[in-house]
């Protein structure tokens, strides 16, 4: 017989199974990562929750036991390894680019969310799929899009696609980014500026800038988090808007979503307090663990036959994105006075 206090626990403890499967579906892929490093922990943690996802009979666990901690690592799990990637960003290091720079980025960043936006939208993409696109091609790949999709209205319903697309992007940027550059004879701190610039996610970008040396790695990292910084301003707006059109009171996210406010505070952190390393690194590792778990939990909710038959559209959109602010990118760093 069932009593009232184990009829109270077993709904508080529903989430364990699926947080457990992301945890061991991350330890996986920081073993792929360990064995091929040229591939980021948190891209071999979307790519494996997409490749089981694709397996019909793990469905039944996935849409079933799985769900309810699969849910919560996608989006609590994903909020808090946001509020750490902000004790990675030094406003020190992000002005240390000058003020050009530093604006250049920010031009490129618009540039490609309201381009990416304006397609989904040409393309009438459902939902609020033009909008986590734009996020995610932008700002910071699969992390911006689940931070995004925590202030829109449909709450993430439509994040699957958008994380396939930029996930399978950032990817494929890591083998053609090198072969491209050298191409074009770019120096390494312009690989490294245009790595920083065009990647989406942090991990992509250390894999892909790392081929041309430390040089490039380390500009590619600074220009990278001055994008990351971005994304506090733009959840901010977008939470803004979404409160502006209306709904029920209820439903409408924060002005401004608690886990933003932590971002900020975070990076103010770093800026003024002299934290030692050994706090640096270990906050680095939890928001990297914490990452992980979440996006093993959005790329479970990725079908690929579904994306075959209604995402052609958002396929072409997701191109269309990535060679936007590959190109401008480029135009751009050639044009800035990076130095040789």
């Amino acid at each position: 017989m069932t009593t009232p206090s184990s009829a109270v626990e077993r709904p508080r403890a529903a989430w364990l199974p699926g947080v457990a499967a992301a945890a061991g579906a991350a330890v996986v892929a920081w073993l792929l990562h360990l064995a091929i490093p040229a591939v980021p922990v948190l891209t071999a943690s979307v790519l494996l929750g997409i490749v089981v996802a694709q397996i019909r009979p793990a469905r039944r666990w996935l849409d079933g036991v799985l769900a309810p901690g699969l849910a919560l690592s996608a989006r609590r799990l994903l909020r808090v390894g946001v509020v750490l990637l902000g004790l990675k960003l030094s406003l020190v290091d992000v002005a240390s680019l000058g003020g050009v720079t530093i604006a250049a980025i920010v031009g490129i960043l618009v540039s490609t969310f309201a381009v990416t936006w304006a397609l989904g939208r040409w393309a009438r993409l459902p939902g609020d799929q033009p909008l986590l696109l734009a996020a995610g091609f932008s700002i910071c790949g699969a992390s911006a899009i689940g931070a995004m999709s925590a202030v829109t209205r449909d709450r993430g319903k439509d994040a699957a696609t958008p994380v396939a697309l930029v996930t399978l992007c950032g990817t494929a940027a890591i083998v053609v980014l090198p072969v491209v550059g050298r191409a074009v004879g770019l120096t390494d701190v312009e690989f490294g500026a245009w790595t920083g610039a065009s990647v989406h996610d942090v991990g992509q970008v250390v894999a892909t800038a790392q081929t041309a040396g430390a040089t490039a790695l380390a500009i590619a990292v600074v220009v990278k988090l001055t994008r990351v910084v971005m994304l506090a301003p733009v959840v901010a707006i977008t939470s803004a808007v979404v409160r502006r059109g209306g709904g029920d009171a209820g439903s409408r996210p924060p002005l401004v979503p608690l886990f933003v406010l932590g971002f900020l505070a975070a990076v103010v952190v770093r800026t003024l307090v002299d934290l030692p390393e050994s706090v640096v690194t270990g906050a680095d590792t939890v928001q990297t663990a914490l990452l992980a778990l979440a996006l093993v939990g959005l790329g479970t909710g990725v079908r690929l036959e579904r994306l075959a038959r209604t995402g052609g559209r958002a396929v072409l959109v997701g191109l269309g994105s990535w060679l936007f602010i590959a190109v401008l990118s480029l135009v751009v760093v050639r044009m800035l006075p990076l130095g040789a």
